[in-house]
């Protein structure tokens, strides 16, 4: 049975994650959340810090809705948690107001006077983050990092000393612990270098935001695809579920003429990412693109659809299952037409085999390596007579 109340310094609140599974133990919260929030109450620092509040990678509202009457801005990369964070703060009674949600891809106000940061899984986004928040610090700003012990690597810890200034961390404590940075004013830091371009070797230009994954080669799965890229029609419509950088959408459109590709993935970085990456390699295939920041496909109306490419994702954040793709090969089926196709690259221990049988009815073994297997799946034709 899930836990839904979360016993704060402010008060019990509900708490639930999305997608909610009762059946599930995994909270909307973990002891990182609780920790930081004790700290903060025990230490006042937010009611007098001049500036504002800045909460990033907050997941499901954990940190945001105890803290919404500070006015927090929210810096977060997953429209999954911006929906569960809203969801949350109208399930507690909260002003959907006194949180400002803003993309990662845009850059928070200043004045800011206190910082809270839930360490992320990629070293490279809590660079980021960092190198882009220090220029909006005040003099005195309050600098708190967390996360749970395990997912906390000495890199992470090196990365506040370096760019924000003297950095020290608390005891553990159920196996979270806190990262706590002071404003080094006299420190001279580089803005963030995000994006950078890929140059590969099967002659795609790359462009990666922070947060997308396998952001300094072309990755392995994706490689996997490339040379198993289905046949398609002139004036297809095709979609690149979970696009990343954009990958498979653009290595497709060189495959043939006014193809219209929409690029759909939850992350603005990976969206924003996409849409670059297709900006710098397509220039007279007379592709349609478009891009859509969704955690479903539901604003695609049903049996409009070809082609759906699919790399999904057997992760969110450090916790691993394949409900992702599960959701995601249900979505393609309600879009793809009749005899549409659904093609898919993963790791060959996942089994999504079964679950395309599940809910295609079929599927295909188009190619495979040591690691990964690319797989098809037939949308039924409706039968007449």
């Amino acid at each position: 049975m899930t836990e839904t109340e979360f016993d704060t310094p402010t008060g019990v609140v509900t708490l639930r994650r999305i997608p909610h599974d009762e059946r599930s133990p995994l909270r909307a919260w973990d002891a990182a959340d609780d920790y930081v929030l004790t700290h903060l109450a025990e230490v006042e620092s937010l009611a007098t810090a001049p500036g504002q509040l800045l909460i990033v990678n907050d997941s499901f509202g954990g940190l945001t809705v105890p803290l919404a009457g500070h006015r927090p801005i929210v810096w977060v990369d997953s429209v999954r948690t911006e929906r569960a964070i809203r969801e949350n703060l109208q399930r507690n009674d909260v002003d959907p107001t006194s949180a400002r949600l803003l993309a990662s891809t845009e850059t928070p106000t200043a004045p800011i006077g206190a910082v809270v940061i839930k360490v992320p899984k990629s070293n490279a986004m809590l660079e980021h983050q960092l190198r882009t928040i220090r220029p909006l610090l005040t003099a005195e700003a309050t600098i708190v990092g967390a996360g749970m012990v395990k997912h906390l690597p000495r890199s992470a810890i090196e990365l506040f000393d370096a760019i924000i200034g003297p950095t020290t961390t608390s005891r553990a404590h159920k196996k979270s612990r806190l990262i706590h940075a002071t404003l080094d004013p006299d420190r001279t830091v580089m803005p963030s270098p995000w994006p950078i371009t890929v140059h590969t070797d099967v002659g795609l230009d790359l462009v990666n935001h922070a947060n997308v994954f396998s952001l300094n080669q072309l990755d392995i799965g994706t490689r996997a695809m490339l040379d198993h890229l289905p046949p398609v029609s002139e004036g297809s419509s095709v979609i690149d579920l979970g696009c990343g950088n954009g990958a498979l959408g653009v290595a497709l459109a060189r495959t043939a003429e006014n193809l219209s590709i929409h690029y759909v993935d939850l992350s603005h970085m990976a969206v924003a990412s996409a849409r670059a990456t297709v900006a710098a390699n397509l220039h007279d295939e007379g592709t349609r693109s478009t891009f859509s920041v969704a955690d479903s496909l539901d604003h695609v109306e049903t049996a409009s659809v070809d082609l759906v490419l699919n790399n999904p994702p057997f992760h969110d954040d450090h916790v691993v299952g394949d409900d992702t793709a599960l959701a995601m090969f249900v979505d393609a089926h309600r879009v793809l037409r009749p005899g549409g196709e659904l093609r898919v690259v993963a790791n060959r221990h996942l089994g999504h085999h079964a679950k395309l049988e599940r809910v295609f009815g079929n599927h295909a073994t188009v190619g495979s390596t040591k690691k990964f297997v690319v797989l098809s799946a037939i949308k039924a034709a409706i039968k007449t007579g």
